[in-house]
């Protein structure tokens, strides 16, 4: 329901005719450029390349709006690809004259102790940590995964237990931003974090998420390049690290 929501507020929110100008479907980033009356705007999306089945693909035209239809698709190279160009849908109109340029952990209050990190980032677990938290990280990837780590298939249980919910954008990726909302109704906090997380606020408003921490290229171009060398972190110096409160 959730995929199926975030595509009619998307495709409702374009009002003009966007010009597709790159995509790709890649690691470690799937993308989609788009160029509009305003400019250009890209937007990524984590691939996960463990969840592919099939490498198939039923998207024949190239545009904005075939790309987004494909949302809720069962096929995760088709989703990933729509919510690439939901993201740059989203970075396109996107107003940051609110946001805040500060990180996901200053969005935590002493009143906070148990916190959930869903999917596996080492730079924030580590920082949790150091600050004294009550931490539970969260991976289904084996590969990113480490003795610390909970199996993503625990979260329905201990995830009503916890204070603050930090959430990769990657969830919606893999179709589990629902359900880890509908298990987070007690947490105080829930933030969807990193570059996947380019959502446009209003298509995740009244869902249960409270931040959204993500960033905005601002120099398409570079950015490109680093993301077709295949660069986890590379186009990131062309980007605005931004928090919003929804």
């Amino acid at each position: 329901m959730l995929f199926k929501d975030i595509k009619r507020k998307a495709l409702k929110m374009i009002h003009e005719d966007f010009r597709v100008l790159d995509f790709s479907f890649g690691l470690p980033y799937t993308y989609v450029v788009i160029e509009g009356e305003r400019g250009k705007a890209l937007g990524v999306m984590m691939t996960l390349p463990e969840e592919i089945q099939l490498f198939r693909n039923s998207i024949e035209e190239i545009s904005v709006e075939a790309f987004i239809e494909k949302a809720d698709s069962l096929n995760i190279i088709e989703r990933t690809l729509a919510l690439a160009a939901i993201n740059a849908v989203s970075q396109y109109y996107i107003d940051l004259s609110g946001a805040e340029e500060k990180d996901v952990l200053e969005l935590l209050n002493g009143g906070i102790e148990r916190v959930a990190v869903i999917g596996n980032m080492p730079p924030i677990v580590k920082a949790l940590k150091e600050q004294e938290f009550e931490v539970y990280v969260f991976e289904r990837n084996p590969k990113i995964s480490d003795r610390e780590t909970f199996s993503d298939s625990l979260e329905y249980v201990l995830l009503p237990q916890m204070d603050a919910v930090i959430v990769s954008g990657s969830s919606l990726a893999n179709g589990t931003l629902e359900m880890i909302l509908e298990r987070s109704k007690n947490a105080e906090l829930i933030a969807l974090t990193g570059p996947s997380a380019q959502v446009h606020p209003e298509l995740i408003r009244g869902t249960g998420v409270t931040h959204l921490a993500s960033m905005k290229v601002l120099d398409v171009e570079k950015a490109l390049i680093k993301l077709k060398l295949g660069c986890f972190r590379g186009f990131e110096k062309a980007n605005r690290k931004y928090t919003i409160k929804i």
